[in-house]
């Protein structure tokens, strides 16, 4: 790792994505033989090579296209054990359902900090070197207070992006009152998992949490200033969408079974529909309809679903070459969703652009263009990263 100078010109870019019009041309602000200067940790100035100002020091790109830093925003990487022999079965013709995660479950509570810790920031950075720069993360895979409240703990000292899932599913101990443990997680549980999170979630889904339930859970959390996001419709039709629109959630996270009024409720909220393709790679299910999705004006997102059960991928660049190849998106619309719809999901502007005054995540590829991540999958493109100004990879 290097120490950012005071600052770095980064020029000879063949192409660079700002995700600013003002910038370039089109939805991605791409600049043709571009330059970007980057002063501490923010972006100072991007725009044409020719016209760029003079900085302290220099780095040559060789004509290679340079992107925002990935924006994953919806991971699950504070957990402990391995699902391996799940993942064969289910590749062998068995089903995902939700139960699975309480084999995750059952290994996280029995793990250490010091492992739990261990295993987040193995994930992290892996993902790094794929080009991720900023990171969701959830709780979820503890289910008591104390496990809870420990892997936000854990969390928070790596992200700022934390969310409290202790509504991931009915623990087992809990099995026979379901009530009892929604009053947990919007009790005793919420109490000591608030101080350590920003967002809220639930999975609203049948074998998980239904409507009713999914609202008091998110209702309770942003009375203790939690924002919600809600995993919906993933498995089948159900009301997390909706839901999701009502509360004005940050994001609903899958969306694959969604009707005409799910698609319109999306399209007209500030709520960004997360699409997850790991997930639907892993477990042969059925792809969402991005193409429907972006036709109607809805704000799409690209994320990993990072989990050790259906998702197990930290790669963006693998989620954008399935969005394009399954998802009908193009190159560039995938490429939007994976940076600046991450970024949206995240209401945040300070990430996932190129333009002044924005965070300087960004990734340099092996390739002329960003179209690349999609022409050539499984191929490690990505061959340098600085994270907020520093080369880290």
């Amino acid at each position: 790792m290097t120490t950012a100078a005071d600052t770095l010109l980064i020029t000879n870019i063949g192409s660079l994505v700002t995700n600013d019009p003002t910038v370039g041309e089109g939805p991605l602000g791409l600049v043709r033989d571009a330059a970007v200067v980057i002063e501490g940790e923010r972006i100072a100035w991007a725009g044409p090579a020719t016209a760029a100002p003079a900085a302290d020091t220099a780095y040559d790109a060789d004509g290679r296209a340079v992107i925002p830093g990935f924006v994953d925003s919806h991971s699950h990487l504070v957990f402990a054990g391995d699902r391996t022999e799940e993942f064969n079965a289910r590749m062998s013709g068995r089903p995902y359902s939700a139960g699975g995660i309480r084999t995750t479950v059952a290994a996280t509570r029995a793990a250490t900090d010091a492992e739990l810790e261990a295993n987040l920031t193995r994930y992290l950075r892996e993902a790094l070197r794929q080009g991720t720069t900023t990171f969701e993360t959830k709780s979820g895979y503890g289910l008591t207070v104390e496990d809870e409240a420990r892997a936000l703990r854990i969390a928070s000292a790596h992200t700022d992006e934390v969310t409290y899932l202790g509504a991931h599913i009915v623990p087992p101990d809990y099995a026979d009152d379901p009530a009892a443990y929604v009053a947990l997680v919007t009790g005793d549980m919420l109490d000591a998992c608030a101080p350590h999170a920003r967002w809220i979630d639930v999975f609203c889904e049948k074998g998980a949490f239904d409507g009713d339930q999914a609202r008091t859970i998110l209702t309770a959390g942003k009375a203790k200033g939690l924002h919600p996001r809600i995993h919906a419709n993933q498995l089948s039709y159900g009301p997390g969408v909706q839901l999701a629109v009502e509360l004005d959630a940050a994001s609903a996270d899958h969306c694959t079974h969604l009707t005409d009024e799910d698609v319109d409720a999306l399209a007209n909220s500030s709520t960004v529909a997360t699409l997850l393709p790991g997930a639907e790679f892993s477990t042969r299910a059925e792809w969402p309809n991005a193409r429907r999705l972006l036709d109607a004006g809805a704000t799409v997102a690209l994320s990993t679903d990072c989990n050790p059960g259906s998702s197990f991928t930290s790669s963006v660049p693998f989620c954008i070459a399935l969005a394009v190849r399954d998802m009908g998106m193009t190159p560039d619309e995938a490429l939007w969703s994976a940076t600046a719809g991450g970024a949206a999901a995240l209401r945040r502007t300070d990430i996932g652009r190129i333009t002044r005054g924005a965070y300087a995540d960004l990734a340099l590829l092996d390739a002329p263009s960003h179209v690349h991540l999609a022409y050539r999958p499984g191929v490690p493109l990505v061959s340098a990263v600085w994270r907020r100004g520093l080369r880290e990879v």
